[in-house]
Order: structure tokens, then C-alpha cells, then sequence
């Protein structure tokens, strides 16, 4: 883009460090909401002594690079997934400045591509998505359709994503406890795909779906030969919808031109 050629580094410089910035509460967001803690009070403490972190190690990244991911009230360990948060969600941030400039864009899908952070960890250690972020996230995908100056993305196709999107995993849900007796997959997943299909339209619903359900497998098959389990293994589903959406929203048009192009 015009604006990236202009200004290369130095905005997006300053992309990174909001988006660490933004991570750093995301870290708090994924340890406090499924425990239904506040996401405000009490401020950042260590979770093992419960001393209030100070402001340097609060800094995003350099404050876990500087006390070397230990409290240093107690020295317990933090985990090295605070660091990744951060890191992940600088890059999300330098990724859409890049693709769509400084615009109102870049900020509604920034803070998707957050939402998708957050869910992606509650669901890997919880297996919830929890429904006060799906739930407003598909308002905010349909309101966010209004302002959004893509042409895959208008009201009509935001709202015919949120009602397919949730549409199809629901009766693959249904469909799958009548013919097994056992739920295969959560009400979470049909609700983060509806906000999926809001953000991004109806045409990502296909390839968010293609894309999951490939690495989805992939993983799950994988999982069982290592640990030899059946085809009951349990393996959350939210963090592969959550890839393919982001796939999608970076590299998916241009990838269905081109298959479509094959044709």
C-alpha cells in the first residue's frame, strides 16, 4: 500500500508496541474471564503470592525478558505464554497496518483478530469460548459492516455470514449427537463462528471451515497416534476456527481467485 511504502518503519513501530501493549491485557483477559474474576480489579499480581506486580514488570515484553519470566516477589515462574501473547498480538497489529493503512478498518479487525487471541487460549485451557465475547462480537462484526469500506463486506453479507456461519456448525452439532448419542461439538464454537461470518462476510464461512477442519483433523490425528487414544479425544475446535479466520482475512480472497481461476 501507498502508506506502508511511506511511513515503514516507524509507524509501524509504533503498530507493534500498541499491539504488545493490547496483549498485555489480553493476558489478563484470559486468566480472569473463565474463572469470572474482573478484568480491571484487582491490578496485574503475581498468582502464586498474590503480590501487585510493579510498572516495570508490567511492561509489555521487556518485562518478562527482564525479570526472566519470574515474580520477584517469590521468584514463582511465569509462563512463557504472557511473553507469546504480547509477541502474537504486536505482529497481528504490524500485519493489518500493513494490509489496510491507518484506517477504521485496521481497528475493526485488530480488535477481531484480539477477540480470536483471547478465545483461542480460554479454549485450549478451558475448552469454553466464552459467550461475553462471541455474543457482543457478533453485534460489533454487524456494526462494524457499516463503517467498513471493503466491498466483501457490507451489512447484507455481514448478516447472511453471522446466520450461516452459526447455521452450519449448529446442525453439524445436532446432526452429530443424533447419529453418535454424544455431543461432538460446543454451542461456543457455533456462536465464534457466527461472529466469524460478521466480521468477515459469508464467502470467509467456506474457507474458514475448509481451513479448521484441515488443520483440525491434522492435529486431532496426530494427537491420537501419540497418545493412542480413539476418536473420543477430546481437542478443542475454537483455536483452528479462529486460524482460518485470520487465513482468511490476510490471504483469503486472493487464494479463492486463484482456485476459482483454476476452474
Amino acid at each position: 500500500m501507498a502508506f506502508a511504502a511511506e511511513f515503514p518503519i516507524t509507524f509501524l513501530c509504533f503498530a507493534f508496541i500498541f499491539g504488545a501493549c493490547v496483549g498485555s491485557f489480553l493476558n489478563v483477559c484470559i486468566c480472569r474471564l473463565p474463572v469470572n474474576e474482573s478484568v480491571i480489579s484487582p491490578p496485574s499480581h503475581c498468582r502464586a503470592c498474590k503480590a501487585l506486580l510493579p510498572w516495570h514488570d508490567n511492561l509489555p515484553l521487556l518485562g518478562y525478558v527482564i525479570r526472566r519470566g519470574r515474580c520477584g516477589s517469590c521468584g514463582e515462574k511465569f509462563s512463557i505464554r504472557y511473553f507469546m501473547v504480547e509477541l502474537l498480538t504486536g505482529l497481528l497489529a504490524v500485519a493489518l497496518t500493513w494490509q489496510f493503512g491507518p484506517s477504521l478498518t485496521t481497528l475493526g479487525y485488530f480488535a477481531f483478530a484480539a477477540a480470536l487471541v483471547v478465545i483461542t487460549f480460554i479454549d485450549l485451557d478451558h475448552q469454553i469460548i466464552p459467550d461475553v465475547i462471541s455474543l457482543p462480537g457478533v453485534l460489533a462484526g454487524l456494526l462494524f459492516s457499516l463503517l467498513s469500506p471493503l466491498p466483501t463486506l457490507t451489512l447484507w453479507t455481514s448478516f447472511i455470514g453471522a446466520l450461516v456461519g452459526g447455521g452450519i456448525l449448529l446442525a453439524v452439532a445436532l446432526g452429530y449427537q443424533l447419529f453418535t448419542g454424544r455431543e461432538g461439538m460446543g454451542g461456543g464454537d457455533v456462536k465464534l463462528l457466527a461472529m466469524i461470518g460478521a466480521f468477515l462476510g459469508w464467502r470467509a464461512i467456506p474457507f474458514t471451515i475448509f481451513i479448521a477442519s484441515f488443520f483440525g483433523s491434522l492435529v486431532g490425528v496426530t494427537a491420537m497416534i501419540r497418545s493412542r487414544a480413539d476418536s473420543k479425544l477430546a481437542l478443542p475446535f475454537g483455536p483452528f476456527l479462529s486460524f482460518g479466520a485470520l487465513s482468511y482475512l490476510f490471504v483469503g480472497e486472493p487464494l479463492i481467485a486463484w482456485y476459482l481461476g483454476l476452474l
